[in-house]
């Protein structure tokens, strides 16, 4: 288990050459990948969330450890889906249409991935139907949007309307984020969930999601 914490801290620290190199020493010891993935991915980057959103740590911490965690994925993934490791839920997430700005995105990207989804990235200027599309395509759970530019704050509400006028709304949790969205904004357009950082997104995903799943179980 010492090998397990060892990867955890690497990865916080952000040394992506060493958590690669743990992670396939972890697997040539027969080490569950399950728990190099949930003990020492993870939880290394669920860490690094908390202490984002407590402003400990900051944008390019995150970015490293984002990187260490890939770099050790990288390795684990084929064992992952030789055993069928299911991921806690799929999202799909993009900027909307019009708008650029992916920083925050990105952030909420990497968020995500550490606390176990996986991930389809749209990258930005998605448009409404291109997000319930792609939802349906991978059977996602969740719907993510972010907006930098409060005139492209309509084009969410332009992909809750598209939900429900294709029969899709009750399907997916929709989620919203961005500088200028806030919690009024969420409830007025009709969206799940609106979170005012990275960490905040993934948590609340994972709770959603988790919470559908029992109800469905």
């Amino acid at each position: 288990m010492a090998l397990i914490a060892e990867i955890s801290e690497l990865l916080q620290k952000g040394k992506a050459k060493n958590v690669k190199a743990l992670v396939q020493q972890a697997l040539d010891e027969n080490m569950d990948p399950k728990e190099i993935l949930n003990d020492g991915l993870l939880a290394g980057m669920m860490t690094i969330g908390a202490k984002f959103k407590n402003n400990e740590v900051f944008v390019p911490e995150v970015l490293v450890a984002a990187r260490a965690m890939n770099a050790g994925l990288t390795v684990l993934e084929p064992k992952l889906v030789e055993i069928g490791n299911e991921p806690v839920g799929k999202a799909v997430i993009g900027t909307v249409q019009g708008d650029l700005h992916d920083i925050g995105k990105n952030l909420v990207v990497m968020m995500l991935k550490g606390a176990g989804f996986e991930i389809h990235d749209l990258g930005v200027d998605v448009a409404p139907d291109a997000f319930i599309d792609k939802a349906e395509e991978v059977d996602a759970d969740v719907i993510c949007m972010s907006a930098l530019l409060t005139t492209t704050m309509p084009r969410m509400q332009d992909c809750v309307d598209r939900l429900k006028e294709r029969g899709l709304r009750d399907k997916y949790i929709v989620m919203i984020g961005g500088a200028p969205v806030n919690d009024s904004f969420a409830e007025q357009i009709g969206a799940d969930y609106y979170t005012p950082d990275a960490a905040s997104a993934a948590e609340t995903a994972k709770e959603a999601v988790l919470k559908v799943k029992g109800k469905n179980a």
